[in-house]
């Protein structure tokens, strides 16, 4: 059953991938200046993250959305386990979002064109590029448009959740919107960074109870840091 799903990958999954992914990034590149270049953008995002998952014959269970208020803006801080991570969080998240993004990730072929044009938000090392990223997230992040963090700022070597970078965290105190600690589950079984191809295997997405500015007044970012990785490290 194995080389039978490594072929249907192949064959069948793979070319019908690449095909909706340019259909993604030309759709979602066209209507980025009109008025509704948002809600194309998480039409199109959602069905493309679903159809993936559906395509490679990935089972996707999602946990504690009931949390969730759909009006509200949130930054959710996820562990990275896999590539597969982003098409889980754009199919099964029921959210609309950006990412916060590595500087370099703009050179991608078609993708990295594809969010430039749809106002994803790079940031690199620096405490000048964090300001202006924040800036930005003020402009983006409304009307319940919320962000995607990957904190560890890579996928995991080994399945365990790595340290967090300091500066999602200092991202996101500035902004000022509730935090949500969200594990990721089965991305690393499935396509981890050594995998040549992809091995069926359940993906979860757990969602944690969000914390609000109140509830992080007065906590030091390291202490806050440590805090939310304890809660995504629990759920792994």
């Amino acid at each position: 059953m194995r080389l039978v799903y490594k072929i249907y990958c192949v064959v069948v999954a793979l070319p019908l991938f690449v095909l909706d992914t340019l259909f993604t990034a030309l759709v979602s590149s066209a209507t980025a200046l009109f008025p509704f270049g948002d809600k194309v953008y998480t039409r199109v995002t959602h069905w493309w993250g679903r159809t993936t998952c559906l395509l490679f014959l990935l089972p996707v269970e999602v946990r504690g959305m009931e949390m969730l208020d759909p009006r509200q803006s949130y930054i959710f801080i996820a562990n990275h386990q896999s590539y597969l991570d982003i098409f889980v969080c754009y199919g099964y998240l029921r959210h609309s979002f950006k990412w916060m993004m590595k500087e370099y990730l703009r050179k991608m072929p078609v993708v990295g064109w594809a969010c430039e044009n749809t106002h994803q938000i790079y940031v690199g090392d620096s405490r000048t590029s964090i300001q202006q990223a924040v800036e930005q997230s003020k402009k983006t992040l409304r009307g319940g448009m919320s962000m995607v963090i990957f904190p560890e700022g890579t996928r995991t070597h080994d399945g365990k959740l790595g340290e967090f970078k300091r500066g999602a965290f200092m991202l996101a105190n500035d902004i000022g919107l509730p935090i949500v600690p969200m594990t990721l589950t089965g991305g690393f079984e499935a396509f981890n960074r050594k995998a040549l191809s992809i091995t069926r295997h359940k993906l979860t997405i757990t969602v944690h109870h969000p914390v609000t500015v109140d509830d992080r007044k007065g906590i030091p970012t390291k202490v806050f840091m440590q805090e939310v990785h304890d809660i995504i490290g629990e759920g792994l």
